[in-house]
């Protein structure tokens, strides 16, 4: 049992925020790929992909830390670094996650499994951004994306450009609440050379995500018009609109603790969208 546990702390099991910051938005994916109804067997496929990737997600950004995690507050007692977990277990441990997931994936069409391929690669090449460029949030926001057109092409066969809108305004949302988590860590990566937007974007770093939440509102209040949705979902937008002021608020000081709690709040942000796009098709 004990064993078990190191494996859940390094799937980061018992800290879901990354499964609701992808499963949000794959839910709006499916939803309006749906129409409000879409397929329970695709529903149920994409919700366990997106717990299973996750956590394989987490296990080989890990492995690949296993070097720099020492040497930041935040993450130097996760499983691999402290021994817990061997490296060989982590890599084992990835490969079945994966492997349940693929299997999963192929109870879908062909372009799904295709663009499964790709959502793959972005996954395990992801924690290596942080090496060569400032802009792993960006990379992160693509493979978190992925899902939208992914449920598209589950639900309807296809990808229209309606799918790609939803999925840059994804990328954009990702970019700012992942320049918030990186603001957390911000001194411990500048010493140790590892690269972010939070360093790129130095003190502008406030304003950038005020202006990355705000064309994702635009985005999505776009896309609400072609589509005809109503208040309710105009009213999910206003919502989000006031969670971004909040977590402006948070950080107005650029505390890491509260830049924590501003990122972990987009959780909500998700939620709210999530609520006016069903409330759309329901109410």
């Amino acid at each position: 049992m004990a064993k078990l546990y190191q494996y859940i702390l390094l799937m980061r099991l018992n800290r879901p925020i990354g499964i609701y910051l992808l499963l949000w938005p794959t839910l709006w994916g499916l939803w309006i790929a749906g129409n409000g109804y879409p397929n329970m067997m695709v529903t149920i496929i994409f919700i366990l992909g997106v717990i299973l990737m996750r956590s394989a997600g987490c296990i080989i950004n890990d492995y690949v830390d296993r070097h720099i995690d020492p040497h930041i507050s935040r993450t130097n007692d996760r499983p691999l670094v402290a021994k817990r977990v061997t490296e060989s277990e982590a890599l084992i441990l990835f490969m079945i996650l994966c492997s349940i997931a693929f299997g999963l994936v192929l109870l879908l069409n062909i372009l799904t499994i295709m663009l499964s391929m790709i959502a793959v690669f972005l996954a395990i090449t992801y924690p290596f951004m942080k090496r060569y460029t400032h802009l792993p949030q960006a990379y992160l926001g693509m493979a978190f994306g992925w899902s939208i057109l992914m449920a598209f092409a589950a639900q309807t066969g296809e990808v229209p450009i309606l799918a790609w809108w939803l999925f840059v305004a994804n990328l954009l949302w990702t970019i700012a609440y992942d320049t918030l988590y990186a603001m957390v860590d911000r001194e411990d990566d500048l010493v140790i050379g590892v690269k972010s937007t939070a360093i790129l974007f130095g003190k502008a770093d406030k304003i950038i995500v005020a202006s990355l939440d705000i064309g994702v509102l635009f985005i999505l209040f776009w896309i609400g018009q072609q589509l005809q949705f109503g208040n309710l979902y105009n009213l999910g937008l206003l919502t989000g609109l006031g969670l971004v002021i909040y977590q402006q608020w948070l950080i107005k000081d650029r505390n890491p603790a509260l830049c924590l709690q501003a990122f972990l709040n987009n959780h909500w942000f998700g939620a709210v969208i999530f609520a006016g796009i069903a409330g759309n098709y329901y109410l």
